[in-house]
Order: structure tokens, then C-alpha cells, then sequence
């Protein structure tokens, strides 16, 4: 016989709270482990592909590993020092950037913009509260994270955690199985395997649609000569698993350089716009119906408060579990919504929801 409804409730209250705490308390501690168990699962499927393919467990996440490692390798030498010298020089071309914004609405303008407008020392002000915070902005990444955590330690923990984690994925998951309550274990299962769809269409879908993005927006930009095109196309491609939020930033900043430095050349602006209309036109028709899917039942808004609430209690390592924790939770909310509609306290004494006027099944 089963515990009372009221006694699994409680203990999986305490567990719920249990686990809320140590997230709480270890905080970005556990960030090298929440990367390398997320890595894993996102190469899970590669490394089951490998199996069917005839390599055995060991061999399939050896040959990842190498493949990933020649890829970081790469990133390392040709990408990350040429996003990092773009970044710095994009920051430091703010107050010239600004100082030509006055210029063009000075010439064109002048009974709006004259010596003593409010409009110029509001621009000549921004232009240099931007470099400043800019720079402010860069410093506060790079000592935050390496303030959490040593970055040699994080390098090196992370590839070994995602080896071994994918090396007895399969393992862990049959454990895992067994430590199910019996009573429960089919229902659990099932949630289980919606999370993981869940997971599956948005997480890995709307990864690989950034990274597509990202790529396709620096080389656009890059191929039309935009200074910053790298670090700026870069930007618009990792930010867009923010509803619109990426191509209206990256958008926004992009037409705007090429303002100023494409003035009087109409058709190498356009080619810029042209980049990212092209780029929304493939994401909204191709890449996330094909690669994320209409099953995730994420809302954008309920994405954004995740990420917001999630970032507030537990920082950056809060952010990286907000997604999978948000899909999580709504695929629990739609199975208790589900019991709920079953249930007596629903239901009570009336007809069966096929006669009821106005049913939505």
C-alpha cells in the first residue's frame, strides 16, 4: 500500500527544498559541473548515433572529445582574440561614433543642434558614459568569472566532467530508473521523456540555431566590410535565444555602423540590412520549425521572467539552468493541470465534459 497523498507531498516538498538550498548556497561552486553534465546531454544523441553506427560507448565519446578539443583549439587561436580585439575597438570608436552623429546633425540640422543644445551635450555625454561602461562592462565579465572560479580549474573541469558524464550517460539514467518509487515509476517515466523532448526541441534546437546565426551574421557583416561585423554579428547570433531580442540588437547596431561608415553608399547599407533580413527569414522559416520545433510550450514571456528570476537568486550559474528548469515546470504544470481537469474537485457532480457547452478538448 502507498504512502497517503499528503505524506509524498511532504517528502517531496523537503526534497524540492533540499535541492533549492544547495543550489543556493553553492551557487556558482557547481557552475563547472551544471556546464559539463549540460554539454553531456547535448552530445548524448551524437554519441548514441556513433553506437548505431558501430563504435562502442568508450570509442563514440573519445572521437566527440578529440572533435570538440580540435574545435576549442581552433576557436582559441583564430576566433576568440580576433571577437576580444573587436570588442575592445568597438568600445574605444563609441565617442568618435557620437562625435560624427553631432557632426551629420550639426550640418544638416543646425537650428536643432547648435554649440549650447542640450541634444549635443546629451550625445557628447552618452558617447562617453558608453566608453566608460563599456569598458566597465568588459572588466566585470572577465573578473566575475574568473573571480567565481579559477579559469584554469573550469577549463580543466569541465571537458572531464562531460567525458564522464557521457561516457555512463546511459548508466546513470538505468540508475537513476531504479531509485524510482515502483508505484510511481511509469508516470515518472512519461514526465521524463516530455522534459526531455522539452529539453531536446528548445536547448539543443535553439543552441545550434544560435550557433548557426552567429556564424551566419559575422561572415554577412564581414563579407559587406562593416567594421565590427565579427564581434557584432557574433553578438546578434548568441543573444537570439531571446525572442526578437537578438535581431533588434544586433540589427539595430549593425545599421547603425554602417550608417556612418557607409554614408553616401546606399547599396553597401542596404547589404547590411539585407544580412539580417535574410537572417529572420531563415530563422523564423527554416531553422527553429526545423531544429527547435513547436513542442517546447515555452512562452516568450514566460522565457524571459525564467531567465530573470533565475539570473536574480543564483546569478550566472541561475541563468544556465533557467531554460531547462522553466520546461521542466511546465511540463509538470500541464500534468497537474491534466490530473486536476480529471479530478473530482473539477469534475464534481456534472455531466462529462463532452456535453458541457462550450468544452475545449
Amino acid at each position: 500500500m502507498g504512502l497517503p497523498i499528503h505524506l509524498q507531498a511532504r517528502y517531496w516538498g523537503i526534497a524540492a527544498a533540499v535541492l533549492f538550498l544547495v543550489l543556493w548556497f553553492l551557487g556558482d561552486v557547481i557552475l563547472p559541473f551544471l556546464v559539463g553534465g549540460a554539454i553531456a546531454y547535448f552530445l548524448d544523441p551524437v554519441a548514441d548515433r556513433l553506437e548505431s553506427a558501430g563504435l562502442n560507448r568508450v570509442a563514440a565519446t573519445t572521437t566527440i572529445s578529440l572533435i570538440a578539443a580540435l574545435v576549442f583549439v581552433i576557436a582559441a587561436l583564430l576566433i576568440i582574440p580576433t571577437l576580444i580585439q573587436q570588442g575592445v575597438a568597438l568600445v574605444d570608436a563609441i565617442p568618435g561614433i557620437f562625435a560624427h552623429l553631432q557632426t551629420f546633425l550639426t550640418e544638416r540640422f543646425p537650428e536643432l543642434v547648435d554649440a549650447s543644445s542640450p541634444v549635443r551635450q546629451t550625445l557628447a555625454r552618452l558617447g562617453t558614459t558608453l566608453q566608460e561602461r563599456g569598458g566597465e562592462l568588459i572588466q566585470t565579465l572577465l573578473s566575475s568569472a574568473l573571480g567565481v572560479i579559477n579559469a584554469l580549474v573550469f577549463i580543466i573541469v569541465v571537458p572531464v566532467v562531460s567525458f564522464y558524464i557521457l561516457l555512463d550517460w546511459d548508466h546513470m539514467v538505468a540508475k537513476i530508473d531504479l531509485w524510482l518509487p515502483r508505484d510511481h515509476a511509469p508516470v515518472i517515466r512519461d514526465l521524463a521523456r516530455q522534459i526531455d523532448a522539452a529539453l531536446a526541441g528548445f536547448v539543443r534546437g535553439q543552441l545550434t540555431v544560435c550557433g548557426i546565426l552567429a556564424i551566419y551574421y559575422a561572415v554577412g557583416l564581414m563579407l559587406t566590410g562593416l567594421q565590427f561585423g565579427l564581434v557584432v554579428g557574433a553578438l546578434a547570433g548568441m543573444i537570439s535565444f531571446i525572442p526578437y531580442v537578438g535581431a533588434i540588437i544586433g540589427g539595430a547596431l549593425a545599421i547603425g555602423l554602417a550608417l556612418f561608415q557607409f554614408w553616401g553608399s546606399p547599396v553597401w547599407i542596404g547589404a547590411v540590412v539585407a544580412v539580417f533580413a535574410l537572417g529572420q527569414m531563415l530563422e523564423g522559416n527554416f531553422l527553429v520549425p526545423k531544429l527547435v520545433g513547436q513542442s517546447v510550450g515555452l512562452h516568450p514571456v514566460m522565457l524571459l521572467f525564467a531567465l530573470s528570476a533565475f539570473g536574480t537568486l543564483f546569478g550566472f550559474t541561475g541563468m544556465l539552468v533557467a531554460v531547462p528548469v522553466a520546461a521542466a515546470l511546465g511540463v509538470l504544470f500541464r500534468f497537474g493541470i491534466g490530473q486536476y481537469r480529471q479530478s473530482l474537485l473539477y469534475r464534481g457532480l456534472a455531466p462529462p465534459e463532452d456535453d458541457v457547452p462550450g468544452s475545449d478538448r
